[in-house]
């Protein structure tokens, strides 16, 4: 294996010029340069990562924090945002901090261990320790998925970068479209309790039943945490009541998968017997039967978004710091109810204004 030295003997210069050129820490002359990067490719020569952090206290790498990697949702974003840091140089050192505020803390502060230049972290429903970590230790970072509020910036808004999709005005629109096939009971299984996009998505619930000019009744919103075994049991609850609903709005893919077996344990079908609409698609949704009705995000263009906004804060660490939001696109197919037909996607409010302002973002 070729070595630097090897490096230098063959182009004709010291070691320490390998090492400029290399790692771009002293300016060299175009031939020299040039010479050196010949040679680099002539002998095969691979770079020490570790041996260059330590000469330019760069080690290129990227923190990531998500929970239930699992989740398809997840998977693509994390696809989204490896392919956006291959692209500039960068790798990524991931971890999972399960949705529980210790752990997550504890993950974060092991990847700041290991030197990463900065974070992108998708965040508990109790932030505090790891807001407080961050500040304290001036790390980089970007809020993936989830908004959170962090107290004491000069405009009152958050700290810290995000990057989401629209959640509230797609969740209005699936609850209109089913008020608009005639149901007048849509109950919402919803997500953890303290996530933004719970909150965000039981915001869009009620907009829409007011749109379409039907009460709220506070019966038939349910939490199912966010996974699949929370929502199964949150909808058997919805089932039992003496009047239950005839169609079901389930605020992420884990639950969707949940309310579907516990409809089939009762022996219900999708329409039939209730109707279904669901946020996050995924890849097998239309092979389904019926076909899921479903509110796709943009995921891998979250991932590899949240890459950039954070590329844009290391080279600008001075800058205000920004919201944004991608839309999300509506997908038609037939577990609302609607005759089968070819699968149609349309668009979201909010397709035309993907990048926001931090000041008065929602939360």
């Amino acid at each position: 294996m070729a070595t630097m030295a090897d490096v230098a003997r063959r182009a004709g210069v010291s070691v320490a010029t390998v090492s400029h050129v290399l790692n771009d820490t002293r300016p060299v002359l175009p031939h020299t340069r040039q010479a050196v990067l010949d040679a680099v490719e002539e002998l095969g020569y691979t770079p020490n990562a570790l041996a260059r952090s330590l000469v330019t206290s760069r080690t290129r790498s990227i923190g990531l924090a998500v929970s239930a990697v699992s989740n398809p949702y997840f998977t693509e974003i994390l696809q989204g945002a490896e392919a956006a840091a291959l692209e500039h140089g960068y790798s990524l050192l991931i971890a999972d901090p399960h949705d529980d505020p210790e752990h997550e803390r504890k993950v974060v502060q092991l990847l700041h261990e290991r030197r990463v230049e900065g974070m992108i972290v998708a965040p508990s429903a109790q932030p505090r320790e790891l807001l407080a970590y961050l500040g304290r230790h001036r790390v980089p970072a970007v809020f993936l998925d989830r908004l959170v509020d962090a107290p004491g910036s000069g405009d009152g808004g958050p700290h810290f970068d995000q990057v989401c999709a629209e959640s509230t005005e797609p969740t209005a629109r699936l609850v209109t479209h089913l008020a608009g096939l005639g149901h007048r009971r849509i109950a919402l299984v919803a997500g953890r309790p303290g996530l933004s996009t719970t909150a965000e998505r039981i915001t869009g619930y009620r907009q829409g039943l007011e749109a379409s000019g039907l009460p709220y009744d506070e019966r038939i919103l349910v939490h199912g945490d966010s996974e699949s075994a929370g929502a199964e049991r949150a909808t058997a609850a919805l089932l039992s009541l003496g009047s239950r609903p005839t169609a079901l709005v389930t605020a992420n893919n884990a639950m969707t998968i949940g309310a579907l077996r516990a409809l089939r344990d009762r022996g219900l079908s999708v329409p039939d017997d209730i109707a279904l609409c669901c946020f996050d698609d995924f890849a097998w949704a239309d092979l389904f039967s019926p076909r899921l009705t479903a509110i796709a995000q943009p995921s891998r263009d979250i991932g590899a978004r949240a890459v950039q906004v954070l590329l844009d804060r290391l080279a600008e660490p001075d800058r205000p710091p920004r919201t944004e939001r991608l839309p999300c696109a509506f997908v038609h197919r037939t577990s609302c109810g609607c005759p089968d037909g070819p699968e149609q996607v349309a668009p979201t409010i909010g397709s035309k204004d993907s990048e926001r302002s931090q000041k008065g973002s929602p939360s």
